[in-house]
């Protein structure tokens, strides 16, 4: 069995989609498709969110969702039965609107519009092209917690759902992104979290692999806007993807791998608009395992550093640190110590998986013991491979190349697929262009 997951790109016009379909046609083992919104809609919505919209630039956003989904309705031959399922959804989103700001409830409930609608397109076109699908609604299966915007999956409920919705030998069309809680609210698993939930959905019907179909031809070297010579990875170990989705990967969403890994699921990423490239298969052992396979880059970070000679030959220092840090539920990335300071990476990007805000009550509740630095407009380079806490002659020629750029920050050890540091985010772009010239081989 497959599951097979497409994203906002793939499904994003009619034509994608009937790319889509026929890749879905072409195997009769993809039997769950898992489809995020159109491309772009989750933007829009996430947009008419904002409390300070006037009705024009509501408008606005409302007639760009309405065109973009039309656009692709005109061309199918249900189009009347499609145009008025839009219409009743296209309805219920403007009474959300009403009602958006009272209640992050509300919210989640608005942003579910992009996946139920688009899956509502998309099993008409897999019909179309001889796909006998089953819509599937995936609060049905999805259930999770009541942490709006970020759900948290419940195990062991998905499973007794999907046994009751999910029937062996039949094909289900379902949405990413998307979860209902015990009281039946509407859900979402965070941006991105499209793949997360089809990763969840092979791992608990026990699919053989997992397809994630996007816009590039798989895994790259680095993100080949800032590298032009950067290319497709064949073959890449789970671990090594696990990092490179953490820290910066642009194609898999980090918390992408953790089922198919816990459950033994092979992964396939690939290309929508080019199926016949293999893309990149990420696997348990990789039979080639070079010291350094890619670099990431993730933009946007903030250096938390606190200062205090409390610390000096003190237990419970840390413990009351990342005390204060847990109860303002802020995520702290990289570490690295003295004898009176510490420094904490945190990931603040508008689009990060788990965004952290640095508000005027922590920093208050920190200085009431430690003195407390905040560094903005930094960025984050990782080295990703394989045994790099134990292969020698990776450290000299790195921070040679380096000697011109100041490195805030190293983390190094604590992992054998990464070496990571901070840098200046107007540099960055300049240091992964160049380190990608010298460690990076085909």
């Amino acid at each position: 069995m497959i599951v097979s997951k497409f994203g906002g790109t793939s499904v994003g016009t009619f034509d994608a989609m009937q790319r889509s379909a026929k890749i879905v046609a072409s195997d009769p083992d993809r039997r769950l498709i898992v489809i995020s919104a159109t491309s772009g809609t989750t933007n829009d919505l996430v947009a008419l969110s904002a409390s300070q919209l006037d009705s024009t630039q509501r408008e606005e956003l409302l007639g760009s969702i309405e065109k973009r989904h039309l656009a692709i309705i005109e061309q199918c031959k249900e189009e009347e039965k499609l145009r008025d399922a839009f219409y009743t959804e296209f309805s219920g989103l403007r009474e959300h609107l009403d009602f958006v700001g009272r209640d992050k409830r509300w919210k989640d409930a608005l942003y579910a519009f992009g996946e139920l609608m688009s899956t509502r397109i998309f099993v008409e076109v897999l019909r179309e092209n001889g796909v006998d699908a089953k819509w599937l609604d995936a609060r049905n299966v999805m259930k999770t917690d009541s942490t709006f915007g970020n759900a948290e999956p419940i195990l062991a409920s998905i499973k007794k759902k999907a046994d009751k919705h999910i029937q062996v030998g039949k094909t289900y069309l379902t949405q990413g992104f998307i979860g209902s809680d015990v009281f039946g609210n509407t859900t979402t698993l965070g941006r991105g979290g499209s793949d997360f939930s089809a990763s969840l959905f092979a791992e608990t019907v026990g699919a053989d692999t997992l397809e994630i179909w996007t816009d590039v031809a798989g895994v790259f070297t680095t993100d080949p806007r800032i590298v032009p010579d950067a290319f497709p990875i064949n073959e890449i170990t789970f671990d090594e993807a696990a990092e490179l989705s953490v820290f910066g990967g642009k194609v898999l969403h980090p918390a992408t791998l953790k089922p198919a890994m816990r459950a033994g699921v092979n992964v396939r990423v690939a290309s929508s608009s080019d199926p016949e490239n293999p893309g990149t298969y990420i696997v348990k052992d990789a039979e080639k395992k070079p010291p350094i396979r890619a670099i990431s880059l993730r933009k946007d970070q903030t250096l938390l550093t606190v200062n205090s000679l409390e610390m000096l030959h003190q237990h419970g220092f840390l413990a009351h640190l990342f005390k204060v840090l847990a109860e303002h539920k802020i995520s702290v990335d990289l570490v690295s110590t003295s004898e009176v300071s510490v420094a904490l990476t945190l990931d603040t990007a508008v689009n990060a998986a788990n965004k952290v805000e640095l508000n005027e009550d922590v920093l208050e509740e920190l200085g009431r013991f430690a003195e407390v630095i905040v560094e903005e407009e930094l960025a984050l380079i990782a080295l990703i491979g394989n045994d790099l806490q134990k292969t020698s002659g990776i450290g000299g020629p790195l921070f040679t190349a380096l000697e011109e750029y100041n490195v805030r920050l190293i983390c190094h050890g604590a992992s054998p697929n990464n070496l990571c540091f901070l840098v200046e985010q107007k540099q960055a772009e300049d240091i992964v262009r160049m380190l990608h010239g010298k460690f990076i081989t085909e």
